[in-house]
């Protein structure tokens, strides 16, 4: 199923959002440095993940929460996400 998930790093705070279509293996693949953002800023902890219909929605969703841009406000929404 579609989602859309966001990592803190473990060692910086930093935040990083994302969509996929199987968690699982996309954090496999930040575990294993595959991607460029994560890699060399981890360890990285699943903060929060949002589940989609399709994969259309997933990446709209993911659009907005990186345009965000504020530690802050992620960190505030993540705390209590809207119903």
């Amino acid at each position: 199923m579609p989602c859309v998930y966001i990592l803190q790093s473990l060692t910086t705070g930093k935040y990083y959002a994302g969509s996929t279509v199987d968690l699982e293996r996309r954090l496999s693949e930040h575990e294993r440095h595959h991607s460029p953002y994560t890699r060399g800023r981890g360890p990285w902890r699943l903060v929060y993940q949002e589940p989609h219909a399709d994969v259309q929605a997933a990446r709209k969703r993911e659009h907005e929460i990186k345009g965000w841009k504020s530690p802050v406000r992620i960190a505030h929404w993540i705390a209590s996400p809207p119903d």
